[in-house]
């Protein structure tokens, strides 16, 4: 159940909601649900049902996509306020992928049904177009993704990971494991670690149990340009 402060929140970050009629701003409202999650818990997989619209009302949500030999590919985060719809891939025509969503901080999330969600794109032109320009948001993200597998070797992704978790955590000291940048890159922990204590070598970053500290942001901006 939602209560009166859930009502305002979502009445002020679903940019198509003023626009609705009373009849679908109700239902809408009645439509929603809200569920919190852990750290480190799995919100959406292949196996589990389709959730519709996810709005992150806190919290920090990792997509990514898993490969036929297991390996994870990092697509996007979703933060503070974002909203996500590619997990929604039984309401997006021609989306044959899933993708997975997994808590990385503790988070609050909103969910609209999938089947409620369709019908009501289908018959109002502001939902609908909401949706267009969000699928074409996070497809943006997806293409930059990919492109940086086709287009920069593995130094150049580490250092770019590096540098987006830096701006995450508004830090340069960054607490990850190897494996957990070796899941979000998919590639193997001996391949991470290895380039880490490289760049470590090179004075880029220092290396302690379960942190990496950034000591020279410039060059770590050089190599993953």
């Amino acid at each position: 159940m939602i209560d009166h402060g859930d009502v305002l929140y979502l009445q002020e970050h679903l940019p198509f909601f003023a626009k609705l009629d009373q009849a679908d701003k109700r239902r809408v409202l009645d439509a929603a649900s809200k569920s919190a999650y852990q750290q480190g818990e799995t919100i959406h997989t292949r196996d589990t049902e389709c959730n519709g619209l996810v709005i992150v009302k806190s919290g920090q949500l990792r997509a990514f996509f898993e490969t036929e030999d297991g390996k994870e590919i990092t697509l996007y985060r979703l933060l503070d306020n974002d909203i996500c719809i590619l997990s929604a891939s039984c309401v997006l025509k021609n989306i044959t992928f899933t993708v997975i969503l997994e808590a990385e901080k503790d988070s609050v999330l909103f969910f609209i049904p999938a089947v409620f969600w369709g019908n009501l794109t289908a018959r109002d032109i502001y939902a609908k177009q909401f949706a267009m320009e969000l699928v074409a948001e996070r497809f943006s993200e997806v293409m930059w993704v990919m492109e940086q597998i086709v287009s920069k070797n593995m130094r150049q992704r580490i250092a770019v990971f590096l540098l987006e978790q830096s701006v995450l955590e508004t830090s340069d000291i960054l607490t990850m494991t190897h494996e957990s940048i070796a899941k979000n890159l998919g590639t193997a922990r001996e391949v991470i670690s290895r380039i880490l204590k490289y760049l470590e070598n090179d004075g880029i970053i220092k290396l302690s149990r379960g942190q990496i500290h950034i000591v020279n942001l410039p060059k770590l901006k050089e190599i993953g340009r």
